[in-house]
């Protein structure tokens, strides 16, 4: 979104448009739509920026709900914003930690300042591109407590916060920027910057861990087993005692694994009854041997993030699968035992084991009415196809 077309959708008319239409449908008539509006009078240039518009809100549904429905968005803005789901988490931990005042440096489109807003903190919201620094002044304001404006992290007057919160630009146009130095704000800044005030840093989840300051919180988030961040905490925002966290969000709400450091592995072990998949925060944090001990399950490799157990544990921190069979891994055998048992749906996950899925999946030619999970990966030290069922 350029600045001519968000004057276009924050006239009054645009507004009054946009509210107008119909939840954005993916498979109608565009080209119709399109010539409906103008026949209503509507100048052309407006009626692009509503129906950009309407699409983003119906994309960002999936992370904000409802609230998307009175939203402005920008492209990139929505891909980068954090869930509202996280977002509240964040603004929780400000909140218990008894700090109100907050500069959100880097804002995007205003999701966190929004959930720290609503909780009634108040929060400076800075963002160095002007569109996005208003959209984010038309997400926040209902709230009060919330102002924006446009500037640089790193040159930012903080006399009169008492925490910030920092997601580095890591993206330089649609190019990923590799060097931590040249993110906006850079790391070394964010990271600096967190040694004198409590911080919360919003990273990626792959980020270098040699890059996390050894006396921080590093909490690695996962939304229905998808990792979406890691946030760096320090001062009065990290937790005593705390030094790696996995939090899952899913279905069943919200569960927390903690330590006050990487967990020690378990020992591996043959294979049981049961296969557990760590949720991929879990893994991130390594903590993989603190859930083992939890589940009294052991590994199946010492390499290889996949869990084994005689029992099955229910447990928001991994998904567990019932061992069916115990098979080689070879192409024609399985082959034969996935026609024997009229498998022709297949999900094949698989760690440990230089295979491509989707072609191993093909040339297994599995044409039946049953459906099937397999599982490929090492066994000690041998190479192994699991067919598993979800527990």
């Amino acid at each position: 979104m350029d600045s001519s077309e968000l004057r276009e959708l924050l006239s009054t008319d645009g507004l009054r448009l946009l509210d107008s239409l119909p939840r954005y449908d993916q498979a109608a008539d565009v080209v119709r739509t399109v010539s409906e509006l103008r026949k209503a009078g509507h100048p052309p240039a407006l009626v692009a920026a509503v129906l950009s518009q309407s699409r983003l809100r119906s994309r960002a549904v999936a992370k904000f709900g409802p609230f998307a429905e009175r939203m402005l968005f920008t492209e990139a803005g929505l891909e980068q914003a954090t869930r509202l789901q996280v977002a509240a988490q964040h603004a929780g931990r400000f909140q218990r930690a008894g700090l109100t005042r907050v500069a959100d440096l880097g804002c995007g489109i205003g999701a966190d300042a929004l959930a720290m807003a609503a909780l009634d903190l108040e929060v400076h919201a800075v963002d160095r591109d002007e569109v996005t620094a208003a959209v984010a002044t038309y997400n926040l304001a209902p709230w009060p407590g919330a102002t924006v404006s446009v500037g640089d992290a790193e040159n930012t007057d903080l006399s009169g916060v008492d925490a910030v919160y920092l997601d580095p630009a890591r993206r330089d146009g649609v190019k990923r920027l590799a060097n931590p130095s040249d993110w906006s704000p850079s790391l070394n800044f964010a990271f600096g910057l967190g040694a004198r005030l409590p911080a919360g840093v919003k990273l990626g989840p792959g980020v270098d861990r040699d890059l996390i300051p050894h006396d921080a919180e590093a909490q690695w988030v996962s939304v229905g087993r998808d990792v979406v961040e890691l946030g760096v905490w320090t001062g009065a925002l990290q937790r005593e005692g705390i030094r790696r966290a996995a939090l899952v969000i899913g279905d069943h709400g919200t569960a927390e694994l903690t330590a006050a450091a990487d967990s020690e592995d378990a020992p591996v072990g043959p294979l049981g009854s049961y296969v557990y998949e760590p949720d991929g925060a879990v893994i991130r944090a390594r903590l993989i041997g603190d859930l083992a001990r939890s589940l009294d399950a052991r590994m199946l490799h010492e390499q290889i993030a996949y869990l084994t157990a005689d029992s099955a544990i229910p447990t928001p921190f991994a998904t567990c699968f019932h061992v069916v069979a115990d098979l080689a891994l070879d192409q024609k055998s399985l082959k034969r035992e996935l026609a024997s048992r009229d498998i022709g749906t297949l999900e094949i996950k698989k760690r440990g084991v230089d295979i491509d899925p989707a072609a191993f999946r093909s040339t297994l030619g599995a044409k039946g009415s049953q459906s099937a999970t397999l599982i490929l990966t090492r066994v000690g030290g041998k190479r192994r196809a699991l067919l598993v069922e979800r527990v």
